[in-house]
């Protein structure tokens, strides 16, 4: 059977080289979801691809189906470098974090349009020189949303009372926020300032990174948060993470 030549934008998320010429990519599309594409001799020459194999690059690739699940890569019409990111070592590493993140929650093959403007978004505002923290707490905060692993957040997971002006707490494995009365000693004191902001957060679009202003309780408490539910959902812990805590 022959396979025409397609034509996907593509985000690189990862780039291995393979024997002596060739490269393996991870590809993140809105389309097909996370793919692998197979760029025979691209190491050999740059003509047909030119600078469009790095991490964080976005571009349209022309491929062919290959073995098994691998795209085979003719060539790329570049969209975005993002070379920015790699001018700054905070943002470098953020930048991996969330391609990784995505690389470890998304299935191979299933169509995410909105998690890919998410992640492209995420990209060009931290090369645009925004704010990475919150940055970070948008990002995490959103993918959780848009893969349907919210806790809930304004009323008790467990006898489901709307919270009014009390202390409250937050555990990920019970479902979420909890009420004094039902929390008993678990989970994490949170202010309901800081619940309110996630909730609030996620009433705006989700490529919109730009006019966020969160203190410095509400990050900490929000990455609290946020780190308890990732952790219940990834299968692992991202490389990329001890990394970016050291910086």
């Amino acid at each position: 059977m022959v396979h025409l030549p397609q034509r996907s934008e593509a985000l690189v998320l990862r780039r291995t080289n393979y024997g002596e010429s060739d490269i393996i990519l991870t590809l993140f599309t809105a389309t097909y979801g996370l793919q692998k594409g197979f760029a025979k001799s691209a190491r050999k020459s740059r003509k047909r691809f030119g600078a469009v194999l790095e991490p964080f690059t976005q571009a349209v690739f022309q491929w062919k189906k290959g073995r098994g699940s691998f795209w085979l890569l003719q060539e790329a019409e570049l969209v975005t470098l993002r070379f920015g990111l790699r001018s700054d070592l905070q943002r470098l590493a953020l930048a991996s974090y969330g391609v990784e993140l995505v690389g470890l929650l998304l299935q191979e093959g299933e169509p995410q349009q909105l998690i890919y403007e998410l992640l492209c978004s995420f990209l060009d505002y931290l090369e645009q020189g925004g704010d990475e923290f919150s940055a970070r707490l948008l990002f995490e905060l959103r993918l959780i949303y848009l893969l349907g692993y919210m806790p809930h957040l304004l009323h008790c997971s467990e006898c489901l009372k709307i919270f009014a002006n009390e202390l409250i707490r937050f555990d990920a494995n019970r479902g979420g926020s909890l009420c004094l009365d039902c929390a008993g000693s678990g989970g994490i004191s949170v202010d309901l300032g800081t619940i309110g902001s996630l909730a609030r957060s996620l009433k705006v679009a989700h490529r919109q990174f730009s006019g966020f202003s969160f203190g410095p309780k509400t990050l900490h408490q929000a990455g609290l948060i946020l780190s308890q539910v990732l952790q219940q959902i990834l299968p692992r812990e991202p490389r990329s993470l001890k990394f970016l805590s050291q910086l």
